[in-house]
């Protein structure tokens, strides 16, 4: 049997399941939920400035678009996998999914969510969710006060391509938060198109020190970089934890 594409990968029914868990299951480990985290790190720093439009840039299932929905006039949640979508907006037309959790072999466990039970029923109507490239936006995804791109540019086939005209799509003044664990791997973005990562002139070269070359044209990072984990629950006695740096970026040309 030949492997999953990378992309392909997201599109699998134990993808969405530990996705859908994630996002709107119960935490583990004490790990907190990663999107609320995500959401509650950026709006400590949204004090006094505008929030009429927000873009969560690879939502997935949309958590992170209903929590920024609460304080903000309008979010718009783009993801590359059709079936993240499908989820998301089902839920903010339905309110509720389902979804079957591995437990061990040939069993699952069967589980429902609805937004009304996390409190966020009431801002479906804010937000609105398509399928997109991350690389290749439709002119009509701009104007943003807030970008968040949650665990995204390490699965990007071209993410430079993406750093370097994302200010086009932001507000002057406005944020752009990106939290990733720099997980490169060359199935998801050739070697030459890594941010960071590797020895540059002999000496090692990190993500963040990448970001920066990139980002310092248009932004000015706010902050220190702060380390958020995030744990995927793969069967009932195996977990993927991860550590994602979060680093925040005002526009300022």
């Amino acid at each position: 049997m030949n492997a999953l594409s990378p992309a392909a990968i997201y599109e699998t029914d134990s993808a969405l399941a530990q996705y859908c868990d994630a996002h709107y299951g119960v935490p583990h480990f004490g790990t907190g939920n990663f999107s609320v985290r995500c959401v509650t790190h950026t709006l400590s720093f949204m004090t006094g400035r505008p929030m009429k439009r927000a873009l969560d840039l690879g939502c997935a299932v949309g958590r992170a678009s209903f929590e920024l929905a609460k304080t903000f006039a309008f979010v718009t949640g783009l993801d590359f996998s059709a079936r993240f979508i499908q989820i998301a907006v089902q839920l903010r037309e339905k309110g509720v999914i389902h979804y079957a959790l591995a437990e061990e072999g040939e069993l699952f466990s069967y589980h429902e969510k609805r937004l009304s039970d996390l409190g966020l029923d009431s801002f479906a109507g804010r937000v609105e969710f398509f399928q997109a490239d991350a690389i290749n936006l439709n002119p009509q995804f701009t104007n943003y006060d807030l970008i968040l791109a949650a665990n995204l540019i390490d699965r990007l086939y071209d993410p430079g391509k993406l750093l370097a005209t994302i200010h086009e799509r932001l507000n002057p003044g406005g944020l752009l938060v990106l939290t990733s664990p720099y997980t490169w791997l060359e199935e998801f973005t050739r070697r030459d198109n890594w941010i960071g990562g590797f020895k540059k002139n002999g000496e090692p070269y990190t993500t963040l020190q990448g970001l920066r070359g990139l980002l310092q044209p248009h932004f000015k990072m706010l902050g220190t970089p702060k380390d958020i984990e995030f744990v995927i629950r793969e069967t009932a006695r195996k977990f993927q934890h991860t550590i994602s740096q979060a680093t925040l970026w005002e526009r300022v040309l």
